[in-house]
């Protein structure tokens, strides 16, 4: 049985519906909660793919979350052995970081759906390829943004912020994006104290309302490209099978 490793900052951000997509692969999931694990040490190398996801904390602030240097170093010893490696939001931020690119504030917040912008990379890019030609409307809820890694594939882009997407080698991906949030995970973000707090911070509180409505809108579409795209990655996390050769008679 395949393992990955998932390596998650709070219980309010779990993998939505890219959990289901790996248990029914069969994969077993390994979860890190740093919120709960402060000082884990899990050796990636001991798995067969890496997920990271979001959290509310950033990469400038590792000397208040020193998990975040774990994390970092877990990074560079899974694109070391070439293993398969998703990194979500503040997940992407970190992947980014660790190959050698800058992360810091986006010029504006993003946060509900915003339509997302494919470029010539993600034509013949494994997950990318099955966005379409339309708009493809995609949940965010971020403040900061990244700098493409040296050697990494632009892969989508929205008016507000440059790089949203993008791959390293051919099993590495960074998502600035929320795919995986499904209708539970949205209302429970707009739901809580701090979110509604940091949205208010920017925006007035009826900016909830229309995110709610927009969900109603977007949000099949979205779910059926996650299966899609995700359903890539998952499908590197399989064996290879090998192929045997007969004896001629």
């Amino acid at each position: 049985m395949r393992k990955i490793l998932v390596f998650q900052h709070v219980a309010s951000e779990p993998m939505g519906h890219l959990d289901p997509l790996l248990r029914g692969s069969g994969c077993r999931i390994r979860y890190v909660n740093f919120s709960r694990e402060p000082r884990a040490e899990p050796d990636v190398r001991k798995y067969d793919g890496l997920v990271v996801l979001g959290g509310p904390m950033n990469v400038d602030q590792r000397h208040l979350y020193p998990h975040l240097n774990t994390e970092m170093s877990a990074i560079g010893d899974a694109m070391n052995a070439e293993k398969p490696v998703l990194a979500i939001c503040l997940g992407a931020q970190l992947l980014a970081a660790e190959m050698g690119a800058d992360v810091h504030p986006n010029p504006v917040p993003e946060i509900g759906w915003y339509k997302l912008q494919t470029l010539d990379g993600a034509h013949d890019d494994r997950l990318f390829h099955h966005f379409e030609h339309r708009p493809n409307y995609v949940f965010q809820w971020h403040a900061y943004t990244f700098r493409l890694p040296p050697g990494a594939v632009h892969l989508a882009r929205t008016r507000g912020c440059r790089n949203q997407a993008y791959r390293l080698g051919d099993k590495a991906w960074g998502l600035q994006f929320h795919l995986e949030a499904d209708e539970a995970l949205i209302s429970r973000w707009l739901g809580t104290p701090q979110g509604r707090s940091e949205i208010e911070r920017y925006w007035d509180a009826r900016r909830i309302t229309r995110i709610r409505g927009a969900t109603r809108r977007h949000l099949m579409q979205a779910q059926a490209l996650s299966e899609r795209v995700f359903g890539e990655f998952v499908k590197l996390l399989k064996p290879n099978r090998r192929r045997t050769v007969l004896r001629s008679r």
